[in-house]
């Protein structure tokens, strides 16, 4: 498979995963499936996680590797394939920036399980599990955010570690489409001269 139509397929299984992230990161603004005053969510949802890191910065990459495909840059000094090498070159910034959004959300994750849910407890609104294990019954409101917080900054975490590894499988793609060319490219130049 040639290095830009793999970066398509890279580009394709981003934008999904980015959605995903988005859409678990605005849930954390309702725990339990309800609205809840704002000084009633645990820190880390305002950090974005999802939003931005797993989100926004994995949209450039996404878009960047999907538009590899079909690059068909002018050249330079006379050669066609000095564009298209130095498009893939380029996309290893794009696939920095990519690993960086996810890292983040993946360190957010990490920090919100580890922390635990923000809630109400009997002796008040705290962190309960901030310094021990999960106790389920310690948080009396709002109702289930001990499973609402886990599980979806647990899809955030592994959505975040998923799309880290295909950021850097680009980096990989990138430097061999950098150095070896697009190998459909050679093929079309070949069939152009017969």
């Amino acid at each position: 498979m040639c290095p830009g139509a793999f970066a398509k397929c890279l580009g394709i299984s981003l934008l999904p995963l980015s959605v995903v992230c988005v859409l678990c990161n605005i849930l954390l603004f309702f725990p339990g499936g309800t609205p809840v005053d704002t000084k009633e969510l645990s820190e880390e949802v305002w950090y974005f996680g999802g939003i931005l890191g797993s989100g926004v910065l994995m949209l450039f990459p996404a878009l960047v590797f999907l538009g590899l495909k079909n690059n068909d840059c002018c050249g330079c000094c006379g050669n066609a394939s000095c564009g298209r090498r130095f498009a893939m070159l380029s996309s290893i910034l794009f696939a920095a920036v990519g690993v960086l959004g996810a890292g983040y959300s993946v360190v957010v994750s990490v920090l919100a399980i580890k922390r635990g849910p923000f809630c109400q407890t009997s002796e008040g609104w705290k962190y309960p599990f901030e310094n021990r294990d999960y106790l389920w019954k310690e948080c009396l409101q709002p109702l289930d955010v001990v499973h609402w917080n886990l599980s979806l900054f647990s899809v955030l975490l592994a959505l975040g570690l998923i799309q880290a590894v295909l950021c850097a499988v680009q980096v990989v793609n990138g430097l061999l489409g950098a150095l070896c060319g697009d190998c459909c490219g050679g093929s079309r130049g070949a069939q152009a001269t017969a």
